[in-house]
């Protein structure tokens, strides 16, 4: 097969399967526009919330003041509380989705091995497929900010982002820690993407794929909880997820985010590395 499509007039491995093909078929999944739609309705739910509840305040029992609790300071504050409120969890789905349901889902419906024969090499095919897989992660993470940003922005108008701690930054300095947090996120949840991609190489599933990798997520998280592994807590990426929060302080501290980016991509190199393995030995029946 190599040596005939190598020899074949205008044949070039590089040129099949184009990013640009592969990206125009995710876009059109009913998944992914699903997926687009919850994280736009997020700001609008908790808009919703707090007209409804009225303006939040800090009503602990010593009465701290969190982020949640300047959500309606100005349209700057409601962008960071959707990042706080989505961080944890919400925003692993997409991530999780769009990994785990690239490859198993071409298995699930058979049209796996037709791209194969196409002829797609193998790595080619994989590669095409994370690189849009993690455009469309990206883009899940900065599409909720800029949703958040402008519904807040209609709200509560425009102003600067009030500190929990006391203090204040000026909106337009927030806009830049504001993707900087963004972009930590995304780099977080690499180990969820390398976990949903190397699990659909592995399944013929979508649903194990993307339910394994956020099952798996959540067991880091509940580890993380557990104080007595004492400092052992610092090699799960869990640990280290709302790092990014640093970013909204008025000094930047970058200790805790270029921490939490070493573990998250170390983990992520390993387990996509694993799924290029796994598929190059893998027996294409499906």
């Amino acid at each position: 097969m190599s040596t005939l499509t190598d020899s074949a007039p205008g044949y070039r491995a590089r040129r099949t399967l184009p990013l640009r093909v592969e990206a125009v078929r995710q876009l059109k999944r009913r998944r992914t526009m699903v997926m687009a739609g919850i994280l736009a309705a997020l700001p609008l739910v908790l808009l919703v919330a707090f007209a409804i509840g009225g303006s939040p305040g800090g009503d602990g029992p010593d009465d701290r003041i969190t982020l949640m609790d300047t959500a309606t300071a100005s349209g700057v504050n409601f962008a960071a509380t959707c990042l706080f409120a989505s961080a944890g969890f919400l925003l692993v789905i997409p991530v999780a989705l769009f990994h785990g349901d690239t490859v198993a889902s071409e298995a699930s419906w058979s049209s796996l091995r037709y791209l194969l024969a196409a002829p797609v090499p193998r790595a080619r095919l994989l590669w095409s497929k994370l690189a849009v897989a993690l455009g469309f992660s990206a883009a899940a993470m900065a599409l909720l900010p800029l949703i958040a940003l402008a519904v807040g922005t209609a709200a509560y108008g425009w102003g600067p982002l009030e500190l929990p701690t006391g203090g204040s930054l000026a909106a337009g300095r927030t806009l830049a820690r504001l993707a900087l947090a963004a972009a930590f996120i995304f780099v977080s949840q690499l180990v969820t993407a390398g976990l949903a991609f190397w699990l659909s190489t592995k399944t013929d599933a979508p649903l194990g794929a993307v339910g394994g990798a956020v099952g798996l997520t959540i067991v880091g998280n509940v580890l993380d909880a557990v104080t007595a592994l004492g400092g052992w807590r610092e090699a799960l990426p869990a640990h280290w997820q709302f790092a990014w929060i640093d970013a909204l302080q008025p000094q930047l501290e970058w200790g805790g985010m270029i921490k939490g980016a070493a573990v998250s991509v170390t983990y992520a190199l390993v387990l996509f590395a694993l799924a290029f393995r796994n598929f190059a030995r893998k027996d294409i029946v499906s």
